[in-house]
């Protein structure tokens, strides 16, 4: 089977194979495994500081010689107003009362102690460091800064979740655009946090490759041959991988996460803004039960700072109610193995597929 296309061609990679930039799952090691398999490993910074960019980027920079993507938030950021600060004491109060009835003693932060970053920071500690494939998420980054970026030869992979959204980033001269369906885990990439299109991965990623020229990637789903070649016959030069890594020796999520994941079934898995403020696929637990359709869900990203802590104390007891486990539709046993043998695996079984 012939892998190489545009794709390869633009990232520099032997297979069109994209590990996807899981926040909170991804760690240097993976993005190093995923690239050591010949396919683009892909780095979240999502909204760290510029700091800390800096720091994961060394980190992976010392693990891998070969490209990756580092992936971006570029959300706009509802300002601090009365009516929001109001919202976010009664989402605090509660939370921190609901956390303490499960044995989870935690202080949230207070609305104005919140550190929140802007990505134009981020994109200049992104070109400081010499990284040549930013991909992001939330929307379109603004013509200043991708003219920024273009000077400095950094390759643009913007994602979509609509027809209009990937007609917007083709005519912003993104370079390649990631069509995000409605199976995939984790946050919706989409331009708008509350009225996101919920369009099937068929639908969409055929739909947009007779609208837009742009070297297309499909998340969504992918996790065996079958669901590889599909997205190639429907348009996609290249595919998404996120879902069949959750498990992966790399990953880091903690064991009891990942024995989660293994007992969830097709109908656990849910939209939800409870945690972040954002739609997510996940896992329903009872944190998201409670939450999700009362006035306790604030814009993101202060949902998203308001429970960070929750989050974590809930990670050290290991109660998988109260923590985020993103996934997606495709329910693949989670593999265990390195991030390397599981892309190769996938590889191997699609060459072994296509020639029968």
């Amino acid at each position: 089977m012939n892998w190489k296309n545009s794709i390869t061609d633009l990232l520099n990679i032997q297979y069109p194979l994209i590990q996807s930039p899981m926040f909170g799952v991804t760690t240097p090691q993976m993005t190093a495994a995923s690239s050591k398999a010949g396919c683009l490993g892909s780095l979240p910074l999502a909204d760290l500081s510029p700091e800390n960019c800096i720091k994961l980027i060394n980190d992976t920079q010392k693990l891998t010689d070969q490209p990756f993507a580092v992936n971006i938030f570029v959300n706009e950021v509802p300002k601090i107003d009365a009516t929001l600060t109001e919202q976010y004491f009664k989402a605090k109060t509660f939370i921190e009362h609901l956390a303490n009835e499960n044995g989870l003693h935690v202080v949230l932060p207070e609305l104005n102690t919140l550190k929140i970053t802007d990505y134009h920071d981020q994109i200049e500690a992104i070109i400081s460091q010499k990284c040549k494939i930013l991909s992001f998420i939330f929307g379109c980054i603004d013509d200043q800064s991708i003219a920024l970026l273009k000077k400095n030869n950094v390759l643009l992979i913007g994602t979509c979740t609509s027809v209009e959204e990937a007609k917007i980033l083709s005519e912003k001269e993104t370079d390649i655009i990631c069509v995000q369906g409605i199976e995939a885990g984790g946050h919706r990439g989409s331009f708008k946090a509350d009225k996101i299109a919920q369009i099937g991965g068929i639908s969409l990623l055929s739909q947009i490759a007779e609208q837009v020229k742009n070297p297309l990637i499909y998340a969504g789903g992918i996790y065996n041959a079958k669901t590889l070649l599909a997205a190639k016959t429907l348009g996609a030069a290249g595919v998404q991988v996120g879902s069949l890594l959750l498990g992966a020796t790399e990953s880091a999520l903690k064991p009891f996460e990942k024995n989660h994941l293994k007992w969830a079934k097709e109908e656990d898995i849910m939209l939800t803004k409870s945690f972040s403020g954002r739609y997510a696929r996940g896992v329903k637990n009872k944190f998201i039960e409670i939450i999700e359709h009362s006035e306790y869900v604030l814009p993101y990203p202060y949902q998203n700072k308001l429970t960070y802590e929750l989050r974590k104390a809930a990670k050290e007891k290991e109660l998988a109610d109260f923590v985020g486990i993103w996934m997606g539709q495709s329910i693949n046993g989670f593999s265990e193995k390195s991030t390397t043998e599981l892309l190769k695996g996938l590889i191997q079984e699609t060459e072994d597929f296509y020639k029968n």
